[in-house]
């Protein structure tokens, strides 16, 4: 199955993407799609289609392929746009005056007030006439969503702006027939107002919307478009777009990284502070990796390309990013659901009225004013954007913090986690190990024994390999991985195996230097048997590095109500050694990875909602079978697929962030929903009006400001998020 990322044109509205989303998946050929509004684009899973096809249907549902999806760009907000909305809201102001200055007992323009009738008339229908040809796009989109069977928020407009037109030009041509009663009848200004409203309410929103995406783009912008190429000792500006793998390239002092790579020349120190989170500056020389995007301080570096393109660690991060923006939870579903079915039923509920009151006996125009309010003020905008921009300024909020997210159901799953369990090695602490105390029963020197393991553990994924160096090159042959045991293979036709105590069950061996085993638990290391065939040549202890603030981090979840476990695979003293120092009581030691995943299911089953971290490939099921699995950066490419987080900075102390986070943009998105439903269930009645007989009315203008405003209600609300620092 293939994926394709498009940005889309022409969306307005909720009702626009759910409406193409649904359109998309009733495609053959389309196995799912994800239509995100704030960000214009369409994510979409696909079996033999190719793209002109799938923009095809795109077009078919009334909307626009812009190409596939590579930075975001501020379309809505552009100057033309702003200029627009100042000429018309001068004509608005203008058309305001001459409509109402009678009224409201203002001096009159010469020629075009109520004792002038045709200039006047004929004034308000050019200025109308520059509104429909300026704001034809909300026009064209509204009949073209209709015509599609996918009615939008433009929809809604359009009816009521044409309706409210045409009636004011059947008016006006009654003016211009000598029936100069029909002046009460014209509802140019009205139609005028909608569509200011509307347009400036449009602008606010992409203004805001704007603001939401700033973490993602600076996350684009991050790379440099070009960069200094090595051509037979001649150097070659080119664009990131022409660099390819194995290319040698290079930086100078403030330079940024152009790609991933390999140092092969120079040293240097490099800021990687925008995805570690670490300020200080890390040291590279050769065989050292550079990450795209990070600054060199001084010297000179020469690096060979790695990784270009979507292969990079920012664009894997910025598909992180828009895709957990992209996905929708249970509630953004429901949301977008009944924002479809919105729009048909207020189209028939303003009918309906307007038929019933008509009926009844109401006037004409009375009826007619119900029915084109009610098409303005019931605007499913406020609806549609109460669920994803809360999630797209929420995954803002956890990029920052180093937290990037697989889908948007994670901030809702976060909210109720009660247990966060802990894997040690790699984790709890950095799984950098160094050899604490080395006992050697063989006929081998202590640096041969050493050796021996180097050259084996070389083969191992496992932590505990990175505390031996190989100082002498040995042919190893038949490797095997024993899981939760350790690893073996032949040197010299012998077998070496190198694992923990539950190796030696399985080779039915018992060890005699319990003193020594002993020794090396009290101190909390991790304890490796090494053995030859069946002798046991050598006992050795390694001991791991905690991460900084552990504790803290520890104490910080406690706090909060939260359950903390540690579950690993090393032996039951050393495990509770290091439980002891970073605070955790709850520690279940010396299981396999099947056991992992075990143990988290029965959490599970339990009824608690569990977060899993760990870092290598065997907590990887136990990771899945999590309510969140979160990887750390530092681990290993299997552990990072199994997770539905990667916490880049290896910050632990980020996912009480997450936690807050997730609970913060669910209050926010309640809120927002509340807002929004609030707002029809009161102006739906004034705009029908249920409530002439108290006073209380609404005409078209009026009922296009209060959309506007309850729109910008609820961006404002979704992005006071951002406001919150802790």
């Amino acid at each position: 199955m293939k994926k394709i990322v498009l940005s889309i044109g022409g969306m307005t509205c909720s009702a626009c993407s759910s409406g193409l989303e649904k359109y998309l998946n009733k495609k053959e050929g389309i196995k799912n799609a994800s239509v995100n509004l704030i960000l214009s684009i369409a994510t979409i899973e696909y079996e033999g289609l190719n793209k002109k096809e799938i923009e095809h249907y795109i077009k078919e549902a009334g909307f626009i392929s812009l190409g596939e999806f590579k930075k975001i760009e501020d379309k809505e907000t552009t100057k033309s746009e702003k200029r627009k909305l100042i000429f018309l809201g001068v004509l608005i102001v203008f058309l305001f005056y001459v409509s109402m200055s009678h009224r409201l007992s203002l001096p009159q323009i010469p020629y075009i007030n109520p004792e002038h009738l045709i200039p006047l008339s004929t004034t308000l229908l050019l200025i109308t006439l520059i509104f429909l040809i300026v704001e034809r796009d909300i026009l064209k989109s509204g009949i073209k969503n209709l015509l599609h069977k996918m009615p939008n928020m433009d929809t809604l407009v359009t009816l009521s702006v044409l309706t409210s037109f045409l009636y004011s030009l059947y008016g006006y041509l009654q003016i211009m027939n000598g029936n100069v009663n029909n002046l009460e009848n014209l509802y140019f200004e009205s139609t005028c107002m909608v569509l200011y409203f509307i347009s400036l309410g449009r602008y606010i929103e992409n203004k805001s919307k704007d603001r939401t995406k700033d973490a993602i783009k600076k996350l684009v912008q991050i790379t440099p478009q070009n960069a200094i190429l090595k051509i037979e000792n001649q150097e070659k500006s080119v664009s990131i777009d022409e660099v390819k793998i194995n290319d040698v390239l290079i930086a100078r002092a403030g330079d940024k990284i152009a790609v991933d790579g390999k140092v092969v020349k120079g040293k240097t120190h490099v800021d990687e502070s925008f995805i570690t989170g670490e300020s200080l500056p890390v040291l590279k020389k050769e065989k050292s990796q550079v990450i795209a995007g990070s600054t060199v301080y001084e010297g000179y570096i020469e690096y060979q390309a790695q990784k270009i393109g979507r292969d990079s660690t920012i664009s894997h991060i910025v598909e992180l990013v828009v895709e957990a923006t992209n996905s929708k939870n249970k509630i953004a579903k429901l949301a977008d659901k009944l924002s479809g079915y919105f729009v048909p039923f207020i189209l028939f509920l303003a009918l309906f009225i307007f038929i019933i009151q008509w009926c009844m006996g109401y006037p004409f125009t009375e009826a007619f004013s119900h029915l084109v309010t009610i098409l303005v003020v019931a605007c499913p905008c406020a609806l549609g954007l109460a669920v994803p921009l809360v999630v797209v300024v929420s995954n803002g909020q956890c990029a920052k913090k180093g937290l990037f997210l697989r889908n948007s159901e994670i901030l809702e799953k976060a909210r109720e986690i009660d247990t966060v369990v802990f894997d040690k090695t790699g984790t709890l602490t950095y799984g950098k190990l160094k050899r604490f105390k080395t006992y050697n029963y063989s006929n081998k020197t202590e640096e041969e024994l050493i050796n021996l393991v180097a050259n084996i553990e070389h083969f191992s994924n496992h932590p505990i390999a990175t505390a031996f160096k190989i100082t002498k090159k040995l042919e190893v042959k038949d490797v095997q991985t024993l899981n939760g045991m350790g690893i073996t293979g032949k040197i010299n036709q012998k077998k070496i195996y190198i694992g923990n105590e539950k190796l030696l069950k399985k080779l039915n061996l018992t060890s005699k230097e319990n003193k020594d085993y002993e020794f090396l638990l009290e101190k909390g290391c991790s304890i490796l048997y090494v053995i030859e065939e069946k002798q046991i040549l050598g006992l050795i202890g390694v001991r791991d590095i905690l991460r900084p603030n552990i504790n803290h981090t520890i104490e910080a979840f406690k706090k909060n109500k939260i359950e903390v476990i540690m579950l690993t695979g090393d032996n039951e003293r050393t495990a509770h050694q290091i439980a002891k120092e970073v605070g955790i009581t709850n520690v279940i030691a010396n299981v396999l990875p099947k056991e992992k995943s075990e143990k988290i299911d029965q959490l599970i089953q339990e009824g608690k909602k569990v977060l899993m971290v760990g870092d290598g490939i065997n907590d990887a099921p136990a990771l899945i079978k999590a309510t969140i699995g979160v990887s750390i950066n530092d681990g290993t490419d299997v552990a990072m697929d199994a997770s539905s987080v990667i916490l880049m900075n290896n910050d632990i102390n980020n996912l009480l962030d997450l936690i807050k986070i997730s609970k913060r943009s669910y209050q926010v998105i309640k809120q927002n929903l509340f807002w929004a439903f609030f707002y029809n269930l009161c102006m739906l009645p004034i705009a029908s009006g249920f409530f002439k007989n108290y006073g209380l009315m609404m005409t078209p203008m009026f009922g296009s400001l209060a959309m506007t405003l309850s729109s910008l209600t609820v961006v404002l609300n979704s992005l006071k998020l951002e406001r919150r620092k802790k």
